[in-house]
């Protein structure tokens, strides 16, 4: 009919895709409540991009596939929730090496590379050793002392399946064929002596409140408690150790804040010598050490 108009009904507008400043923007956002929030909401972006921190300030509008968006925005809630930002990464860096980790192990701390400080200042740098990493979990320690002293003979035990699978991964990363792995609970599998045993065991006791605190809450509960006796692993370590030393061999363990005179005492009263407590960063005991024969 003269004068009608034909009207169009307009198409439905596409989603417009998020790009990497507006999602950093809300996942900031969504942590400001943590304490390093800001830079988590970077590390989560580039986890789920595959690029590094650098690529992400270069390329603010590069814009973001739905699914990456959903995969980053999960992470992010649950990291809200209290999930380390390890296991969320799936790693963690020790020693400035770039290991694995995952629920299955403990997430290596900055306070046990004093223990590989202590251990390293005590092995001459071209010592050809026998060396034994106790409850290896990720294999950080071990690892560690590897990369260091490359002519000694490492070992490591774990009596985790998981902890052990995960262990051979890093070593297969960062130092192909140079740590030896069996899986048992501590010495048990492992035969013949050794220069040097060293240990980061469970030593907290089931009923402390820390282990309802903080990434505590999402490790594995053995990797963190022995029970009731929070120095039940060590007790036992420091008695059978005893029978795998070399004469003069050293014993080296990383403990809790208060339990360095017990953990001395413990090792004197068993014939070790030159026993002795290092103290971390914050002026605090947490490695103690000492010679047996």
């Amino acid at each position: 009919m003269p004068g009608c108009r034909l009207r169009l009904r307009p198409a439905t507008a596409k989603p417009q895709a998020m790009n990497v400043r507006e999602l950093l923007a809300w996942g900031r956002l969504r942590l400001q409540g943590q304490p390093a929030g800001p830079l988590e909401a970077e590390i989560l972006c580039s986890k789920i991009l595959q690029a590094d921190r650098a690529w992400l300030y270069a390329n603010p509008g590069h814009p973001l596939e739905p699914s990456q968006e959903n995969a980053y925005r999960e992470l992010v809630e649950r990291r809200v929730h209290g999930q380390p930002i390890a296991y969320l990464t799936g790693e963690r860096e020790f020693w400035s090496l770039p290991l694995k980790v995952s629920p299955d192990v403990l997430i290596p701390r900055p306070e046990t590379e004093l223990l590989v400080e202590v251990v390293l200042a005590r092995i001459p740098q071209n010592a050809a050793w026998r060396i034994a990493d106790l409850g290896t979990g990720s294999g950080a320690i071990a690892l560690a002392l590897a990369t260091e002293r490359p002519n000694c003979e490492i070992h490591a035990t774990e009596y985790s399946k998981a902890a052990l699978h995960l262990a051979k991964q890093n070593a297969k990363a960062i130092a192909p064929g140079r740590v030896r792995f069996h899986r048992g609970s501590w010495l048990k599998p492992l035969e013949g002596k050794f220069d040097v045993l060293v240990s980061n065991p469970p030593y907290i006791a089931s009923g402390d409140s820390h282990l309802q605190k903080g990434d505590c809450r999402f490790e594995p509960t053995l990797a963190l408690t022995p029970g009731r006796d929070a120095l039940a692993a060590i007790r036992h370590l420091t008695d059978d150790s005893r029978n795998y030393l070399t004469a003069g061999g050293l014993l080296a363990f990383e403990h809790g804040y208060d339990q360095g005179e017990a953990v001395r005492q413990l090792m004197i009263d068993l014939g070790y010598r030159d026993v002795l407590t290092q103290k971390d960063l914050e002026k605090r005991d947490r490695v103690t050490l000492g010679m047996y024969g």
